[in-house]
């Protein structure tokens, strides 16, 4: 099994996880997939409220996690950065690059601040939602039909998750 993402500590209790994929898509469309809340619903996340640079909206991921996010950064088509649940212990930061390599589009995920103990958790996880994202290019339709909710994950995350967790733990944390 290949994992796409490395680990990283960033200090004594906190980390850092980073994927990265290739698609098979433009760099405009990318962007759409990842910004646009219609796209984002085909494969990661319900999302609502105020989705522009500086505001804020709410998130519900196929993984359960649910929450604020803010947008800090909306440079369109190449980068993107988000402090989840701002101004609380759990405050994390989302940033996401996307570059242009020819007819498709290199999308590089990072998520800071997250407990070191959890990252192999977080890994497995942004590996799944990239592999996810990459169906839902593919059928320009939904990665997951039978929907999600902040209780109960997509069932086809959650199986894919459950069979990466165990490669991220056994991956080094640099």
């Amino acid at each position: 099994m290949r994992i796409i993402g490395t680990m990283r500590a960033l200090d004594e209790t906190r980390g850092a996880v980073r994927v990265e994929d290739v698609y098979e898509t433009d760099i405009d469309d990318l962007w759409q997939a990842c910004t646009a809340p219609e796209r984002l619903a085909r494969w990661l996340a319900e999302v609502s409220g105020d989705a522009r640079e500086g505001g804020t909206v709410h998130a519900v991921f196929t993984s359960t996690w649910s929450g604020p996010a803010r947008i800090d950064v909306c440079d369109a088509p190449h980068h993107l950065l988000l402090t989840t649940e701002p101004g609380t212990d759990d405050e994390a930061q989302i940033e996401a690059w996307l570059t242009a390599e020819g007819p498709r589009t290199k999308l590089v995920v990072e998520e800071r601040g997250l407990p070191v103990g959890s990252l192999p958790f977080h890994g497995a996880g942004w590996q799944v939602h990239l592999e996810d994202l990459a169906r839902s290019l593919a059928s320009d339709g939904p990665a997951h039909v039978g929907g999600w909710s902040a209780q109960t994950a997509a069932p086809a995350w959650h199986a894919r998750w459950t069979e990466l967790t165990p490669e991220y733990h056994e991956a080094a944390v640099g």
